[in-house]
């Protein structure tokens, strides 16, 4: 792609034409187009399929890299993006293929201009790209935490932010679109992980920035959500093998990636209105509402306290307060 092209976040002219289609009840993403991050594999693929079904068009972005992030390919029929795009298309729907780096500025507006180029603008935004090193935080190199975070929230903030100038300069010519944000977070940013540091910091981080694009981007007409799935991935399948692994006796298949995905198809259609700064976890056929940080029990002095003092006052703030969830590999 041509690395010299124009961000598309002051209302950049496009090449399509939007379609008409409405959505149904069989087909809620009908007349949408939808840009799936990391959707060559796993979840991302199981969503980008789930909304092809669903009747949206959509941009299938992946870098086909490793499962640690090395490597990379071309553009091409032969890259993850591009099998899912042949899939999308064997089966009557409509995509175009982006290998962008989200992490990257140029790599995330151009990804936004794939989908004004080839469909006429943008509707959903679903951020599922990623990848894992996993250390222990005392054998945790800087240039691993560097990447994971790189990767997971920065490439979050990058695609939101050039697919809300898109949808600002809408709003400003009297176009306001309803948009949808999907965020990715985890289990392992909302109650930690061993060994995962810097993904759950991460993934933490993604969960405080979905609330705070929720708060910025709604006087746009766009409502921005998270979800945390528990599902087999790449990135689950070998850490987590023996709970990943699919039944043998053809039961249900409680970690399947395509459980999480009409959850995100709901959150990124018309049909979910009125959802905006929350976090959602699934995991096979349960969805949990996720709290969150909340204040909870107090103490006050009503003046500054000693530290000799905080002792039993603490422990008594804590034996009135619920015990926190347990952190995934703790114990």
């Amino acid at each position: 792609m041509d690395q010299q092209r124009a961000t598309p976040t002051e209302g950049t002219p496009t090449e399509g034409t939007p379609t008409q289609e409405a959505p149904t009840q069989d087909r809620p993403a009908a007349g949408r187009v939808v840009v799936v991050t990391g959707a060559g594999r796993g979840l991302g693929r199981a969503h980008a399929l789930a909304f092809a079904r669903a009747g949206a068009r959509v941009v299938v972005n992946d870098l086909g890299v490793a499962l640690d992030g090395a490597g990379g390919t071309a553009l091409s029929a032969e890259t993850p993006a591009g099998q899912v795009a042949a899939e999308i298309r064997a089966m009557g729907g409509e995509a175009a293929v982006s290998t962008d780096d989200v992490a990257d500025s140029q790599g995330a507006a151009r990804l936004v201009r794939t989908a004004l180029e080839h469909f006429g603008g943008l509707d959903t935004l679903v951020n599922n790209a990623g990848y894992l090193r996993d250390r222990m935080l005392v054998n945790l190199e800087e240039d691993d935490w560097d990447a994971v975070v790189r990767v997971h929230l920065k490439g979050h903030f990058l695609t939101m932010k050039h697919a809300a100038g898109y949808w600002r300069a809408e709003s400003k010519a009297g176009r306001t679109r309803r948009a949808r944000i999907v965020n990715t977070s985890s289990g392992a940013g909302l109650l930690g992980a061993v060994g995962q540091g810097n993904y759950a910091a991460a993934k933490a981080g993604v969960a405080a920035l979905t609330l705070v694009a929720a708060a910025e981007f709604g006087r746009y007409g766009v409502q921005v959500n998270a979800v945390a799935p528990a599902a087999r991935t790449r990135m689950t399948e070998r850490t987590f093998a023996a709970r990943m692994a699919a039944p043998a006796d053809g039961s249900f298949d409680a970690m399947a990636p395509e459980n999480v995905s009409p959850l995100v198809v709901h959150l990124g259609s018309d049909a979910c209105e009125g959802v905006t700064g929350r976090v959602f976890e699934a995991e096979g056929g349960r969805i949990t509402l996720m709290d969150g940080w909340r204040r909870g029990a107090h103490i006050d002095k009503g003046a500054r306290w000693e530290p000799a003092e905080l002792a039993a006052p603490l422990q008594g703030l804590l034996h009135r307060s619920p015990d926190p969830e347990p952190v995934y590999g703790a114990g």
